[in-house]
């Protein structure tokens, strides 16, 4: 098993967790890992839930914070093992997770082992299966078997947000819209009905859509809705009698899940339409006072978070729950993924100067 040194730098420790491959649902190595490294704490109960870790102080402070962030990556594309390399004369780690979300993950585990007395007391939870659907989520998981241990005043999610704070976060809904036809011979297309053909309506619509703007306690959250994935189809000698058009919206923390429902129906009017993954997104959670503190003694600009992240868990449990990690998020799952050093150690500067402050 690889041993996590946790006095090693942050960047070091980054690069280390990165090279131990995490893809969604090959989580153990990495689980076992940190395991490993945080059960002999002595400040830190630790608990196990599958391939979920959580450890807490418990120092009767009057405040907690939980901090959280996954394990898993998408899959590897041969940019694994990690490398150094320079990006505009400054340092960089190069390789899969070293934005999303290794990097902050890292930055948890290090200041885990480092900060025995706290200014409030901290639940850290390093979580599995977040890049995947909802249901595989360990946070899931958790909520169901120890529901307790989201209990706490104010969250961080350690997401790529530029080592800026990224309040709340988009919601997200998948839908199939479907077709039908009839087979036939493609040499004899008239005796048949092509679905793909009828598919064409759908993928004008999404074409034509222009995503809204909306506002949200101060921050302003941009919409999407696209087709990510389309098929259909038999044989290259058949008329096709079935097509799929799988179609992804994100939504403004404004709205809930029905209503975000309700607008990608209207959209698809006169489609057959289903709704296969829907997660409600988090309203910024700036306005609470621990949430303003964290801002001012980090230094960090607000920013909207336009991706779906696990703070939207904890808003839903009324936990106020921001995005702060080292990272660009426009590089996330992308094959030339790469992390400056300079950002991993700010992250770790501001979280520890927090959470270290009288």
């Amino acid at each position: 098993m690889p041993v996590l040194d946790l006095s090693a730098s942050s960047v070091d420790l980054t690069r280390t967790i990165c090279d131990i491959p995490s893809v969604s649902g090959d989580e153990a190595t990495l689980a076992d890992a940190i395991f490993a490294a945080i059960s002999p704490l002595a400040h830190l109960e630790v608990y196990r839930d599958g391939d979920t870790i959580v450890a807490r102080t418990d120092l009767g402070r009057d405040r907690r914070v939980a901090i959280a962030g996954h394990i898993d990556t998408v899959p590897i594309n041969a940019n694994l093992p990690t490398r150094d390399i320079e990006v505009e004369g400054r340092p960089h780690l190069w390789g899969r997770g070293t934005v999303d979300m290794k990097g902050g993950t890292a930055v948890q585990l290090k200041l885990a082992a480092e900060l025995i007395a706290p200014r409030v007391d901290i639940t850290w939870l390093w979580y599995d299966n977040e890049e995947v659907d909802s249901d595989r989520n360990g946070l899931t998981r958790l909520a169901r078997t120890r529901p307790d241990l989201f209990a706490a005043d104010f969250a961080i999610l350690g997401e790529p947000s530029n080592g800026q704070v990224e309040g709340g976060c988009n919601g997200t809904l998948r839908a199939i819209a479907r077709t039908h036809g009839v087979r036939a011979h493609s040499a004899r297309a008239w005796m048949g009905e092509n679905a793909i053909h009828r598919a064409a309506p759908i993928l004008a619509r999404l074409a034509e859509y222009r995503p809204r703007e909306i506002a949200v306690d101060g921050l302003v959250y941009r919409e999407g809705l696209n087709a990510v994935r389309i098929s259909g189809g038999v044989a290259g000698n058949v008329i096709p009698d079935l097509c799929e058009v799988e179609v992804n919206f994100r939504f403004a923390p404004s709205r809930s899940v029905a209503d975000a429902e309700a607008h990608v129906r209207r959209v698809l009017e006169g489609f057959e339409v289903e709704i296969v993954d829907a997660a409600a997104g988090a309203r910024p959670g700036l306005d609470a006072p621990l949430a303003q503190e964290f801002l001012a003694a980090v230094g960090a600009e607000a920013r909207p978070k336009y991706g779906w992240t696990d703070v939207a868990r904890f808003a839903a449990l009324g936990v106020p729950a921001v995005n702060y990690g080292p990272g660009d998020p426009s590089l996330a799952h992308h094959d030339e993924e790469r992390v400056s050093y300079a950002q991993i150690e700010d992250v770790e500067r501001g979280l520890r100067a927090w959470l270290s402050a009288p």
